[in-house]
């Protein structure tokens, strides 16, 4: 089916689709895929009943049967931090203490992910009134535009910047989006002789970001002087490259202005205090935890130090209320919202796909054996969950631990790097966990149990995402698959960037 889909005045496109989703949501999954957008949106559609008016599209029956035409609408992204649901024993709401008695915490912080399209800056008035000629004169005649080094420096200056404000460090595929929308919205840019018209702009933008990295590097930016001695330091062999790989927006932030590593350090020992204490100031706990946070993150992304010594330092990190805060910070997304709405969207296709694949796979049948019509939706979610890794053909029995309620931490642990401990009434293996009783869930890393008392498998799931997250901790490599789903399908987080099998899961399920 062919769709006519409005993004912007300038940008119209034709959508060519197999076949009309059955639902709003399935809709927009494709039109994520198809369109490469990663913001939340909202369609809207020409009403024939109307006469053509757009109207927001609620249900599937009231789009026209024939070339609809469809248009999307951004909607703005949250910057305010997320509400914990979950409250901590001991705890305190009656203080007065604001982020604001700690000065301007938010100073160098990253509020946006990278746009589904990116705007072209406005450039000087001299560039801006040559490129309006140029256009005329390329709508006229084609005649392209010919740009002097000033002219050049300036126009890379000014979108190198606006890269800048996203991502320090940029992908090739987002560079490449740039150079394209450059020549879109200025034609008269496009490279003589070029079959694309962008070629060479690209590598400008490329090479003019590296430059902007050593501008920033020499002038003592957090971010990219972590990775001043990577290529020098032999002491730790080849190092990899510090940055921001799992769409985080405020990976390495400075320091807020103002401040000083001192008088965070000082907060830090402040937070240390308070979580002695029998009844917490939750309130002073957020407001601490939001001003030490570019602390915390050069310790963590700068120093990778154990979990054990971040929990040593950090202690207030670790339960369900700061990291989901942390995640916010980090991502610009709430964890909770973002987690579980993604899987109970995903949750009927998911298993829909699993049975599909069941005959050839035993274990995965076995897993989904006790489902039946009565089914919880706990149960569904955490189904879709555990059977991941099956679809995938990836080994997940290094990652969850299943023991018996009088069963040894130390011992069901043990070898657990990233995990998940299921305590049942009477132990079992990883494909019968459905039909058992599951009296705890905890999350494992480094072997030890760092939180327990989830409700469910998908809540564990949940909080060790935030957790690596928080901590900057590198998904399992037996579960890289796994892992990218849940974070760029599910959780839609880097979405317009996923490998060929996470395309082909999202893929597989639209077509479910």
């Amino acid at each position: 089916m062919l769709l006519h889909v409005i993004l912007a005045v300038d940008d119209i496109r034709r959508v060519q689709i197999e076949t009309l989703p059955e639902t709003v949501d399935e809709l927009k999954t494709a039109l994520k895929s198809k369109l490469n957008l990663e913001d939340a949106f909202v369609i809207q559609f020409q009403d024939p009943e109307f006469n053509n008016e757009l109207c927001n599209l609620a249900d599937m029956s009231d789009l026209p049967k024939e070339r609809p035409r469809l248009k999307i609408i951004l909607k703005e992204q949250p910057n305010a931090p997320p509400s914990a649901s979950s409250s901590e024993a001991g705890c305190s709401d009656t203080s007065s203490w604001s982020t604001a008695s700690l000065g301007n915490s938010q100073s160098t912080i990253r509020s946006k992910h990278w746009p589904c399209r990116f705007v072209i800056p406005t450039f000087p008035y001299d560039v801006e009134l040559k490129l309006r000629k140029g256009n005329e004169a390329y709508e006229k005649d084609g005649s392209l535009l010919t740009v002097n080094a000033a002219m050049k420096r300036d126009i890379l200056d000014r979108v190198g910047n606006a890269i800048y404000e996203y991502n320090a460090y940029p992908t090739a595929k987002q560079i490449e989006d740039v150079a394209k929308t450059l020549v879109e919205r200025h034609p008269c840019l496009k490279e003589p002789g070029s079959s694309h018209g962008w070629y060479c702009w690209k590598f400008s933008l490329a090479f003019k970001m590296g430059n902007l990295r050593q501008k920033y590097r020499i002038a003592g930016c957090p971010e990219l002087t972590v990775n001043q001695k990577r290529s020098t330091d032999t002491s730790t062999g080849n190092r990899k490259m510090k940055k921001a790989k799992r769409s985080e927006i405020n990976f390495l932030p400075d320091i807020p202005e103002g401040r000083s590593p001192d008088s965070l350090e000082t907060e830090r020992l402040t937070l240390i205090e308070e979580m002695k204490k029998k009844k917490r100031d939750r309130k002073m706990m957020d407001a601490l935890m939001e001003s030490t946070f570019a602390l915390r993150r050069k310790e963590i992304v700068g120093g990778e130090p154990p979990v054990s010594e971040i929990e040593d330092r950090w202690p207030a990190l670790f339960s369900e209320r700061q990291i989901s805060a942390e995640f916010m910070r980090l991502v610009s997304s709430d964890l909770n919202q973002s987690f579980f709405d993604g899987l109970d969207k995903y949750v009927p296709k998911l298993l829909e796909v699993y049975r599909k694949r069941g005959h050839s796979c035993p274990d995965l049948r076995s897993l989904l054996h006790p489902l039946d019509e009565q089914t919880s939706n706990q149960k569904r979610r955490d189904a879709a969950l555990l059977g991941l890794p099956y679809y995938l053909r990836e080994d997940s029995k290094s990652f969850i631990s299943v023991c018996e309620t009088t069963s040894s931490a130390v011992e069901a642990t043990k070898g657990m790097d990233i995990g998940l401990l299921v305590v049942t009434e009477d132990g079992g293996s990883n494909k019968q966990l459905l039909a058992k009783n599951i009296v705890d869930v905890a999350v494992v890393l480094e072997e030890h149990v760092i939180l327990k008392e989830q409700k469910d498998v998908a809540r564990a799931f949940a909080t060790l995402m935030g957790l690596l997250y928080s901590l900057n901790i590198d998904y399992p490599k037996g579960l890289k698959y796994t892992f990218e789903v849940i974070q760029k399908v599910v959780m839609g987080i880097g979405s317009g960037n996923c490998s060929a099998k996470a395309n082909g899961v999202r893929n597989r399920m639209l077509q479910a």
